[in-house]
């Protein structure tokens, strides 16, 4: 019977020690406290600058957004402003500017000025269009610099000869962004009977050809004759190659002027009576060059406005006449360097 007893007294021994464990190991502890949830910090409020910056941020880079009916809805983001055009900068806040530019399709050869060609009336009371002949000439960068200051435009109808003596001073011209058309070959008054009909062409041609060849570039289809002087068969020809043709309403006879002061009062006192129109000027003359500031001061008192006309296509010139521009012109007429890397001041007082 002792054998019996004590087995079992052991099993019972034995399951009181594992239940022990058990019970250190596994149960739960009334000791040991759950851990305690701690309270975030509310979050700092944005500034109200802040705010709108970052519901913008949102709405601008997330694709969707759920709805949240508790919370409010973000704001729109701001509409973007339109672009705005380029505009030309001016440092005189006074200027006489220019008011319009008028593009001018040559097809057919149109005639513009009212002494001659009154076809086209497109201007208005108190419009001016600023037309230079002759240049380039060393008198030509004065006239550049009244219309620079007074941040407007204008046409020139350069001689093609005088463009092979002072290519530098046309380019001058063309990168202040004035229109350059044609004034004939050496300025031959082609009605003159001394003239064939293809000497005549010859004259319009090389004139143009030369104008390019002194650019770089195509010259505008604009073209004035020297004196107004024309033939029917010189329109014909004209219209063929669908150049427009300039005339004049207001004559400055600046190359009869004895001073700047008279080339003024020409001007004002017939524009004061037309009231509009083509201003005929000459870059070469002196007095004119020493008029414009003046001048363009009394057109802006006055009430007048500038008009820049451009062509809407560059004029196609002709292989032949630029053919012959390079064999006659035996120095060359522009050159590929520029000035500061032929000349250079190594000193000066």
């Amino acid at each position: 019977m002792r054998n019996p007893i004590g087995l079992m007294l052991a099993v019972v021994v034995a399951a009181v020690v594992i239940a022990g464990v058990w019970f250190w190991t596994a149960a739960p502890r009334a000791d040991a406290a759950p851990p305690q949830t701690v309270a975030a910090r509310p979050a700092d409020s944005l500034p109200p600058a802040a705010a709108k910056s970052a519901a913008r941020d949102d709405v601008e880079t997330t694709a969707a957004v759920s709805k949240q009916p508790a919370a409010a809805p973000a704001p729109a983001p701001a509409p973007a402003p339109a672009p705005m055009q380029a505009k030309s900068t001016c440092a005189n806040p006074d200027a006489l500017g220019v008011s319009r530019t008028v593009v001018i399709d040559t097809t057919g050869g149109p005639g513009f000025g009212f002494l001659q060609y009154r076809q086209f009336d497109f201007l208005t009371d108190k419009e001016v269009v600023l037309t230079f002949d002759d240049g380039p000439w060393p008198t030509t960068p004065a006239v550049l610099k009244a219309l620079a200051d007074e941040c407007t435009k204008a046409v020139f109808f350069p001689i093609g000869l005088h463009t092979t003596y002072h290519p530098e001073i046309l380019k001058q011209v063309a990168a202040a962004g004035h229109t350059i058309g044609s004034h004939t070959w050496s300025h031959a008054h082609l009605d003159s009977k001394k003239l064939t009909e293809q000497q005549a062409k010859d004259e319009i041609e090389k004139g143009f050809s030369a104008v390019k060849m002194a650019l770089g570039t195509a010259p505008s289809p604009f073209f004035r004759f020297p004196a107004l002087a024309h033939t029917q068969a010189t329109l014909a020809h004209l219209a063929s190659r669908n150049i427009a043709m300039f005339s004049v309403d207001v004559d400055s006879l600046d190359f009869k002027s004895s001073s700047a002061d008279q080339v003024i009062q020409t001007v004002m006192t017939k524009l004061e009576k037309q009231g509009k129109g083509i201003i005929l000027m000459h870059d070469l003359q002196k007095h004119t060059a020493q008029a414009l500031p003046t001048l363009l001061r009394r057109l802006k008192a006055g009430g007048y406005k500038v008009v820049q006309m451009k062509a809407k296509e560059p004029l196609e010139t002709l292989p032949e006449y630029d053919a012959l521009m390079v064999k006659d012109v035996k120095v060359p007429a522009a050159s590929a360097r520029p000035l500061s890397s032929v000349v250079q001041t190594v000193s000066q007082q």
